[in-house]
Order: C-alpha cells, then sequence, then structure tokens
C-alpha cells in the first residue's frame, strides 16, 4: 500500500467516525482533547476535537455577575442529579473541568450535547465510558455562559483548598 492509499484509508476511518459517531473505540484518557481512534486500515487516526484547543475556561477571569444564575440554573436544570464536584454521579466529576477543557467545548456541551456525542472525540469518548448520554435541557447561550461562570467559581475553590 503506498503513501497516498494509506493517507485515504486514514481519512475515510475519520469521516467514517465524524458522520456515524460510533466507528471505534475512544482511547480510554477521555480527558484528553485527542483521541486515537482505529481506521479501517487497521492503522490509528488521531480524532482532534474542533471545540478544545485553545486557552482552558479557567484562564479568563470570572464573571461573579453571572454565578449565581449559572449555579441557580445547575441546581434547577437537573445538572446536580448526574453531576458533582469531587465526585462521580452517574456522569462526569466536574471538579476541574475548567482547567481540562476551553469555553467553546463547554458550551457547545452544554447547548448541543447529542451533537457533540456523535462528532466530538471528547465527548464521544465521554458517552463510552458512562454509557448514558447527556440531555439537552434547552439553556439558551447566555444561560450557558452563567453555568461555565458557576463551573469556573467553584474550580477557584477547590483550588484554595
Amino acid at each position: 500500500m503506498n503513501l497516498r492509499n494509506v493517507s485515504l484509508a486514514l481519512a475515510a476511518g475519520y469521516v467514517a467516525f465524524v458522520l456515524a459517531g460510533c466507528s471505534g473505540k475512544p482511547s480510554s484518557d477521555a480527558a484528553s482533547s485527542s483521541t486515537t481512534m482505529p481506521s479501517t486500515s487497521g492503522l490509528t487516526v488521531a480524532a482532534v476535537s474542533l471545540y478544545d484547543s485553545g486557552p482552558r475556561a479557567f484562564e479568563t477571569p470570572v464573571n461573579q455577575a453571572l454565578v449565581e444564575q449559572g449555579e441557580g440554573l445547575f441546581k434547577t436544570k437537573g445538572c446536580s442529579a448526574c453531576h458533582a464536584f469531587g465526585q462521580k454521579l452517574t456522569g462526569p466529576d466536574l471538579a476541574g473541568v475548567t482547567h481540562r477543557r476551553t469555553t467553546p467545548w463547554i458550551e457547545h456541551q452544554i447547548l448541543h450535547p447529542e451533537i457533540m456525542t456523535k462528532t466530538d472525540p471528547i465527548s464521544h469518548g465521554l458517552f463510552a465510558t458512562f454509557a448514558l448520554q447527556m440531555p439537552n435541557q434547552g439553556l439558551t447561550p447566555e444561560e450557558a455562559k452563567a453555568v461555565i461562570e458557576h463551573f469556573k467559581h467553584k474550580d477557584q475553590e477547590l483550588n484554595q483548598k
């Protein structure tokens, strides 16, 4: 097999993964911004999140005016039924999420979890790990930003302990 055929096979494997959302089993490190996916040629394809490159969410100052609103939404929308800070429930532990992820990634995960599970390798890996689809809570982009500010505030609190 020449280099061109290998490249085409790798690209086809990645496209199939993105379109189908299940063309292979992600690596066990769901916290990484890229995962390694098997391709149809038996080689591996690096799958990189479109939303997780750049500064981590914690790197921007917390907007204190939105923290209380975000905390309220976290509770009233039922997020706390699956997520906590410092322990795994039925969903991932959120402690340190703003150190692991960018603001755009977290926002897309909150606003479009059903799409992210199918198209984003990190979200796909989390789905494979927890075997649970995060429900779309119907938040607005402004509400999602408030929830992210709550996450940043919680991470600041945890880092001060």
